[in-house]
């Protein structure tokens, strides 16, 4: 048993270090666990310093924790849904380019010679216009988000002749047999 076990078993008075003691011993998620044993060992008295150096965090966040608990009490220990990385494309930016990707062809946006729109060259279009480089899984993460798929077309012809397709195929299989 170490040092902070024996003074985790001696406190019985203090309702809030009985209450966080509680939500301790519940706690599921590793996260929620180290932050209720911030607020635990800052009600015994340590410094921020102190708690900082045993948990392994920084000082400012070990105070974060201990300005939400004073606020909020338990409530405000709670993790909140991350945002992420703020976004490189406005949502003007982000309607542009799907309008683009759905009513033009490379070619026609200024890709000579590219009939398909493919992640690289949509990558390329978003650095030319935009001034914004993004890698290839962000540049997949943005047609997903505007849900636009990217696959390989196949290509079928609408005017082919199946009568000459098939006189093909049999003057084929003839030059076949010849060699």
């Amino acid at each position: 048993m170490n040092a902070i076990d024996k003074i985790f078993e001696a406190d019985n008075g203090n309702t809030h270090i009985q209450a966080i003691k509680k939500v301790m011993k519940e706690a599921k998620d590793k996260r929620m666990y180290q932050r209720y044993r911030v607020i635990y060992l800052h009600l015994i008295g340590h410094t921020n310093r102190d708690i900082a150096k045993i948990e392994g965090f920084c000082e400012h966040t070990v105070g974060v924790y201990v300005s939400k608990y004073n606020e909020n009490g338990i409530d405000g220990l709670v993790l909140k849904h991350s945002p992420g990385a703020p976004r490189l494309l406005s949502p003007d930016q982000e309607a542009l380019l799907a309008e683009i990707i759905t009513t033009k062809t490379p070619d026609q946006a200024g890709f000579p010679n590219r009939k398909n729109w493919y992640i690289n060259i949509v990558q390329q279009w978003i650095k030319d216009n935009f001034n914004v480089e993004y890698s290839h899984r962000g540049t997949a993460e943005i047609l997903y988000r505007l849900k636009l798929s990217f696959t390989r077309p196949t290509y079928i012809l609408a005017k082919a002749d199946p009568q000459k397709q098939e006189e093909f195929k049999q003057d084929f299989e003839v030059l076949k047999k010849s060699y």
